[in-house]
């Protein structure tokens, strides 16, 4: 049917068959069924009319199926993908400075701590994008406000290198995070704390050695202010020098073993500032870990770990361990407990300890979606630290304590 578009074929067909109406099939007027001769003889009339409108039944078959195969069955949707995670919870919680309260966060709330969306593009098999939002209320402007916890180009080269261009995972934070297993509930150790934080913008590579991934390694060459603050931009703040990030884990049957270090100046070294020191951290891990039991245990030492130490004359060191353990008795239900003692100014205020543990089950219906029940408590003697809690602690002491539903959900 040359000349013919293949709705115009569909339209002609569907109304010679409104033409033909029930009628044609009837049968005979008693109402019987139609015999087969008459069937054929209906069939022919059909194609008869059919060719008297100058249509070809094989020409329209033949048109119609050389324009569907001409319609896009895929193309860059077919490789892109689109996750979200989302942490929230329902809680009691009650912050003391001296043993009154103190502050807005004392009584009971509905929290949403983290909202990722993500979305990933495969280009081939080496090459691919992904880009991951987050939000955080704003107190400044008193409403929420959206950003970028990752954008990065991947190079997937073999898996013994990949190297990510943008902003992506640090070697460490997220790394103990998903040994650890419960980041719903609360941030790890120096993460918690503020010793160190989980993405920042540079150059990151990473890969597997050995027999199957045996050894696994990272390494970070970053601005060292953090995801937030990226530099150009919009933001005028460039720097003298890079931060670097490293860790080096090997995999040994149920067990992990891991070494890690930051060195730089955390974004401090502006052209206008005079930094005195460079911030250092050091970091180890163990862990034993199956389908059931999981017991880690993490330690940090750092030195000058803030932007505000690296631009003083006066330095400082940070010291702290974290152990945590969980159990899944069934398959969806764990119990879990952690403990973290920090030091936060050994040489500033040796005397400042800060205690944080927290215990719970959780319910996990489906494996995508988590419940827990959770009791937590941090105590800060003889000083304050800052924590992703907000300060606790005070000239005696502080305390912060919570309990409520946990929960995250993702897909």
């Amino acid at each position: 049917m040359v000349g013919k578009t293949p709705w115009l074929v569909g339209a002609s067909l569907s109304a010679m068959l409104m033409l033909a109406g029930p009628a044609a099939f009837a049968g005979t007027s008693s109402g019987s069924a139609p015999s087969n001769a008459e069937l054929q003889q209906e069939i022919e009339d059909l194609q008869y009319r059919l060719q008297q409108s100058g249509i070809s039944t094989s020409q329209s078959i033949n048109s119609l199926s050389d324009q569907l195969g001409k319609i896009p069955t895929s193309g860059w949707w077919s490789s892109t993908s689109v996750s979200g995670r989302m942490y929230y919870d329902v809680s009691w919680v009650q912050n003391q400075v001296n043993g009154v309260n103190t502050g807005n966060v004392n009584g009971v709330g509905f929290d949403i701590k983290r909202f990722y969306v993500g979305i990933d593009h495969k280009f081939n098999d080496v090459y691919s994008a992904n880009i991951t939002t987050d939000f955080q209320f704003a107190s400044a402007i008193s409403a929420t406000e959206l950003f970028i916890k990752k954008a990065y180009l991947q190079a997937k080269y073999s898996d013994a290198l990949q190297i990510r261009l943008g902003a992506t995972d640090l070697p460490w934070v997220p790394f103990v995070e998903d040994l650890y297993g419960y980041r719903f509930v609360e941030n790890v150790v120096i993460d918690r704390t503020k010793f160190g934080t989980s993405s920042d913008w540079g150059i990151h590579a990473s890969g597997k050695l050995l027999k199957d991934g045996m050894l696994n390694y990272a390494v970070a060459v970053v601005n060292g202010s953090g995801y937030k603050s990226p530099s150009g931009a919009g933001n005028a703040t460039h720097f003298k020098s890079v931060d670097v990030e490293g860790r080096v884990n090997l995999n040994v049957q149920d067990f992990v073993f891991a070494v890690g270090g930051y060195y730089g100046k955390l974004g401090a070294d502006v052209q206008t500032a005079n930094d005195h020191h460079s911030a250092t951290r050091l970091d180890a891990l163990a862990m034993y870990k199956t389908n059931a039991w999981r017991l880690g245990f993490e330690y940090f030492l750092a030195n000058n770990y803030s932007a505000a130490l690296v631009t003083s004359v006066a330095g400082n060191r940070e010291e702290g361990f974290s152990g945590f353990a969980s159990y899944q008795f069934t398959p969806k239900w764990s119990v879990f407990g952690r403990y973290d003692y920090v030091e936060p100014n050994k040489k500033s205020a040796p005397v400042t300890k800060d205690n944080y543990f927290n215990v719970g089950i959780d319910w996990q219906p489906v494996k995508i979606v988590d419940f827990a029940l959770v009791y937590k408590r941090d105590k800060a003697d003889h000083g304050t630290i800052s924590t992703s809690n907000g300060t606790i602690g005070g000239s005696v002491d502080g305390t912060y304590d919570e309990v409520g539903i946990f929960s995250q959900f993702r897909w």
